[in-house]
Order: C-alpha cells, then structure tokens, then sequence
C-alpha cells in the first residue's frame, strides 16, 4: 500500500509499505478521506511522533475491508468513521466510560500507524459506522467536530448566554456552530485574519476581529497562544466560564494582573481534551446526528480538498501559512475528493 511515513522530524516520506496485520479485536479499513489537524505540523516538522518510522494522521474515515474475528465479519464493507484513541479499559477513568481521560491510552497517527494511508488496522471498538447522508469528506471531519461539541459541553452553555470563541482555525469555527445549536444567544467567533471571515459567516457565524471590553458569559480559548489565554480570561465575564481547548504552544505564565482578573471576577476555568466516544451519550453520535441531519456544516469549514498525492502540499499551506486556509482534507485514491482550492 502507499503510505506518508515519517522516518525522523521532518522526514515525511510518500512510499510503499506492508498492508497491516490485524490482531484479535481488530479490522483493516480502507482509508476514503483523512483531513490534516494543525497538531500534526508539530508532530511531524518539529516533536515527532513516540517511534520511528510512524503513519501519522488521526482524522479519517474508510471502509472496512477484513476483520480478525468472524464474530466481527457485519463490519465488512461498512462505510466508517475512527475514534483515534485506544483505551486501556482498565484505568479508573476508563472503569467510569471516560475514555477520553485514559492514563495509558495509545493513539492512531501518533503512538501507532495513522490514516495517511491506504490502510490501516484500527479495533472494531473504535469504529462507528456512517449514515448514507454523511459524506466521505464530513465522515473525516468527524474526529474535529466531537472534540469542538466535547469543549462547548464543557462550558455549560445557558439558553440566551453570549459565547466568545477565540480562534478561526477549524475546531474554532466547529465550536462557534456547536454554541448556537447548545442554545447560546449570541455567538462570536474572534480571529486576527481577515481572510477567514468568508469562512465564518458561511457557518452563520458573527465574525470580529475586535470586541472591544464586551464581556462574555462563555468564552472558549482555541487558540493555544498566552496573548489568547490572557485575551481570554479578559473577555470573559465577571462569574462566567472559560474553557481551555487550544493545545499549548510552549511554557505558559500569568502576570500578576491577569491572575487577578481570575479572581476578583470569580471565573471558573475548566479544561477539555478530545471526546466522549463508547456509551449511548457520545459526542460522536451526536456529532453523527448533527451532520446527518444538516445541523452542524462541518464542510463550511473545509478550505482545501486534495488528492492523496498533494498531502505534502497541505502540510507546506498550514506549516509556512502561506495561503488562509481552516481544514484541508485529502482523498485518497479509490474515492479522490474533487478538488477545491479556497
């Protein structure tokens, strides 16, 4: 099969691997659609993944194409989207259906082979199987879509509260959508570039690129910068809740004034990480539901669809910034995505 396999930081290498081999519990899908999440730019050009050589990629959805067990043979040629991280099932969090919260969980596209792949070998305990109205391109974007509804659920939106999202990147925009389905009266999606504001408003969403000193009930950080924490905590309102969702991009520190702020206004801060998936409640049904019945526009949010081939090129747009861009999505070659380049 054809693979992007990283080799070393920065080493990203297109090439032709083994299909994998499937264990007890497992299937082999054939990947249809991987989007690439800004957390791999990191993971690929500058951290690097847990070993040498790795697949990344953990946005994606296939179809299965073999199961190890004959018990799972009704998941074959069942169209599906990937939940990317494998619990361990015997932590606490995981004895309390918290998978997101697993102490030793393993993950596809880091601590194992992702879905820039022709193939990949995932448990059958991760895969959800997709409606015929969600889309090969939506399917993929599923993964981004549950962790935006996980991150808004945290802020315990009230009917008729103001929502500040801090962020026009794709789990951004996701969360500005998720808001306003959660009952909030007034959205606000707050970015620097103006070039996002078509992308914005194509999810119904009030784009600003200054708010002034309006208080917010909720505010959800999406950035993962200090200036947007700090910028955060100051547009949340006196007892509001903001929520962290933004990965960090190096060492954080408050100043003595910003942590004030924290006080004197009683703000709660609560943070989030990935999404509830395995029990009749996830944000991945939801978040199935949601696409299905058109009430979250996860495509809005799409600036590029790419062949498998130009996933390089994807990965040079969101690494040098050199075009606006939310979340690129690549096809891969058995069901190519036509190509729209925003």
């Amino acid at each position: 099969m054809k693979a992007y396999v990283l080799h070393g930081i920065g080493d990203l290498r297109y090439e032709d691997r083994p299909k994998p081999e499937l264990q007890p519990g497992w299937a082999l899908v054939k990947v249809l659609a991987a989007g690439i999440c800004s957390s791999d730019i990191p993971r690929i050009f500058t951290k690097g993944t847990y070993h040498f050589p790795t697949i990344p990629g953990h946005e994606f959805c296939g179809r299965v194409e073999a199961v190890h067990d004959e018990a799972d043979s009704g998941w074959v040629g069942q169209r599906v989207g990937v939940f990317p991280l494998i619990p361990c099932k015997k932590c606490p969090s995981c004895q309390r259906g918290e998978y997101e919260t697993c102490e030793h969980y393993d993950y596809l596209g880091s601590r194992r082979d992702g879905g820039f792949a022709e193939y990949v070998a995932v448990p059958v305990w991760n895969l959800l199987e997709l409606p015929d109205e969600v889309s090969d391109v939506q399917g993929a974007l599923l993964e981004p879509a549950a962790v935006a509804l996980h991150g808004v659920k945290r802020a315990e939106i009230q009917p008729g509260d103001s929502v500040c999202v801090v962020g026009t990147g794709a789990i951004g925009l996701l969360a500005g959508q998720w808001a306003r389905l959660q009952g909030a009266g007034r959205v606000v999606v707050k970015g620097r570039n103006k070039a996002k504001r078509e992308l914005a408003e194509n999810c119904g969403l009030e784009y600003r690129t200054d708010t002034g000193s309006e208080p917010f009930d909720r505010v959800i950080e999406a950035v993962g910068s200090e200036n947007a924490l700090t910028e955060s905590i100051q547009l949340t309102a006196p007892g509001g809740r903001l929520v962290l969702m933004g990965n960090p991009d190096g060492p954080r520190a408050l100043s003595q004034d910003t942590y004030w702020r924290i006080l004197r206004k009683q703000l709660t801060l609560t943070g989030t990480w990935n999404s509830s998936f395995g029990s009749k409640d996830s944000d991945w049904l939801e978040t199935v539901e949601a696409i299905g019945s058109r009430k979250l526009r996860v495509e809005e949010i799409v600036s590029h669809e790419l062949k498998s081939q130009e996933l390089a090129k994807g990965l040079d747009i969101m690494r040098k910034k050199c075009k606006a861009y939310s979340r690129i999505v690549t096809g891969w070659p058995e069901n190519e995505v036509k190509k729209r380049d925003l």
